[in-house]
């Protein structure tokens, strides 16, 4: 259970909050991300459509730099911050701020060069060729003034203020969505409105950013004379590694859409990007679990509460797997109707695509709070070695499986999943293991409960859906409902241990302790029954 003594005990209380704004926001996410790629493929048609995700999975190049930093920053200003070093605290966020201003100015350039010659590398209709330029750079230049900005984000985080940094982020995507409604019925669907809704988004995230940031951490003043040199040697020596990790990152979740598109075309690509959208979106339901715990593990680590930081991190790949397996099943057993009743009969074709791309995910997602130990303890090198080749190798066989097979993007798809399990099966808990002087098999065996759950789920649901008729979106959330409640009282009575439903209970209001005493009751009845 979160045990945040002393004057730590509003951070404590701010968890729950915490998840609440981390799952309202993810509910914004979805409806807006169900939302908008239909009306996308109706608007521009699949071609056109495919170019916003490329435009996207780019902007995690050009923002590898600044983002990799600010992973640096956000360890040692939250270490500083927790201790009340508010000088050192000063010298570090100054530091950051105005060293990747510099990283930005830089490139900058690098920027408009990629966007000119965008039409000239990838697979975009004749027509769209000076539309996509627009996209690209707004939509690349939004990322950096977001990265920019987040370095006064960096003080939401040290403060366990995730629900301000949520607001931030749904204003932003609200923003964008609405304005991009606005142009195209006041004026015509296009490329250029996308990119320039992008950057006033971000221009919007980034104002309220500083706001809140002085708000609630009036500390921290912007002061050139702050900027130390040797500091910087102490944050780019972690986010060097960071940085080559991140690399290797990317060569797992990015590279796939490149290689579609340059291998098989656009419309291929917008085909590969309505699948990816969904593991795009589970991505973001762990990233928020996960999110609410990476604040509490380095302040452990802060306050030397290593016990508890081993507890904690177990508990949550656990309950992260259990979580992820329900959505994971469900969208794989159902992945035919789902895709019909979401894009159109014709897009059913993609459901094997969508099986490959989103089951592995019950292993490679529940490993992510892992990544927060290695932060804070600095021990970002071996990972970002062992990440950088292996993204290396994924490039690779995304490549050569479909060359060899003829399985289109199939192969691609096949090669992220066979290079990212074995790296976050086997490398992954293991190292954090190593990294903490624990039994090396703890985290495989909180992965376990997940992948059984996952598999049982998914069985259900693809019976279901073989013996029902799933014509409509009412009769796929009836079964969805349905297989839901099943799904919670099987886990929490078998699954789910004391000490796990401690830790449940500590990311709810109080007021929800009642709901978890009438589970324990039924828990008991059916334990007496068997």
């Amino acid at each position: 259970m979160l045990n945040l003594t002393e004057n730590q005990e509003t951070f404590s209380k701010q968890v729950p909050k915490n998840l609440l704004a981390n799952v309202l926001y993810f509910i914004v996410n979805v409806i807006i991300g169900l939302f908008l790629v239909p009306f996308f493929i109706d608007s521009l048609g699949v071609a056109s459509y495919a170019l916003v995700p490329l435009a996207t999975s780019l902007t995690g190049y050009v923002n590898l730099v600044v983002q990799s930093l600010n992973t640096s920053v956000s360890r040692y200003l939250t270490i500083d911050l927790q201790k009340k070093e508010f000088e050192q605290a000063n010298i570090t966020f100054n530091t950051a701020l105005f060293g990747t201003l510099g990283i930005i100015l830089l490139i900058l350039p690098f920027v408009a060069l990629i966007s000119y010659y965008a039409p000239s590398f990838f697979d975009i209709p004749t027509s769209q060729e000076n539309a996509a330029r627009i996209l690209f750079l707004g939509v690349i230049s939004s990322f950096l003034l977001r990265a920019w900005g987040s370095n006064f984000g960096v003080s939401l985080f040290a403060y366990n203020r995730l629900d301000l940094q949520n607001l931030i982020n749904a204003v932003n995507i609200l923003v964008q969505v609405g304005l991009i409604i606005l142009f195209f019925k006041l004026y015509s669907p296009s490329l250029v409105f996308i990119g320039l809704a992008y950057l006033i988004g971000a221009a919007v995230a980034f104002i309220l950013t500083i706001i809140f940031s002085r708000k609630i951490n009036p500390h921290l003043k912007v002061n050139i004379k702050d900027f130390r040199s040797s500091k910087v040697n102490e944050i780019t020596g972690m986010g060097g590694w960071v940085i080559i990790n991140q690399i290797g990152s990317l060569l797992f979740l990015q590279i796939d859409l490149i290689v579609v598109n340059k291998l098989f075309g656009a419309i291929a690509g917008g085909e590969y990007s309505v699948v990816l959208t969904w593991s795009m979106m589970l991505r973001t339901i762990a990233g928020m679990l996960v999110g609410v715990l990476t604040p509490v593990i380095l302040t452990y680590y802060a306050k030397g509460r290593i016990d508890e930081l081993i507890n904690i991190s177990k508990s949550t790949v656990k309950l992260t797997g259990l979580a992820m397996a329900l959505p994971i099943g469900y969208i794989c057993g159902f992945a035919p109707q789902l895709l019909s009743i979401w894009v159109g009969p014709e897009f059913a074709k993609l459901s094997l695509l969508m099986v490959l791309m989103l089951s592995h995910l019950v292993i490679n997602l529940p490993v992510m709070p892992l990544f927060a130990i290695n932060v804070a303890y600095n021990k970002v090198r071996i990972p970002g070695i062992v990440t950088f080749f292996m993204g290396i190798g994924n490039f690779l066989l995304a490549v050569m499986i479909p060359y060899i097979t003829g399985w289109n993007y199939y192969g691609v798809a096949l090669a992220g999943t066979i290079m990212l399990t074995l790296k976050n099966a086997f490398f992954t808990p293991w190292y954090a293991t190593r990294v903490l002087g624990i039994s090396r098999t703890t985290f495989v065996n909180s992965i376990l409960p997940g992948i059984f759950a996952m598999v049982m789920t998914a069985g259900a649901s693809r019976l279901v859906a073989n013996y029902l008729q799933i014509s409509g979106l009412t009769s796929l959330l009836i079964c969805g409902i349905t297989l839901t409640m099943i799904y919670l009282c099987s886990i929490w009575t078998f699954i789910i241990e004391n000490e796990e439903r401690k830790i449940i209970q500590t990311f709810l209001p109080l007021s929800k302790n009642n709901w978890f005493k009438k589970m324990s009751i039924i828990k008991a009845f059916i334990e007496g029954l068997l």
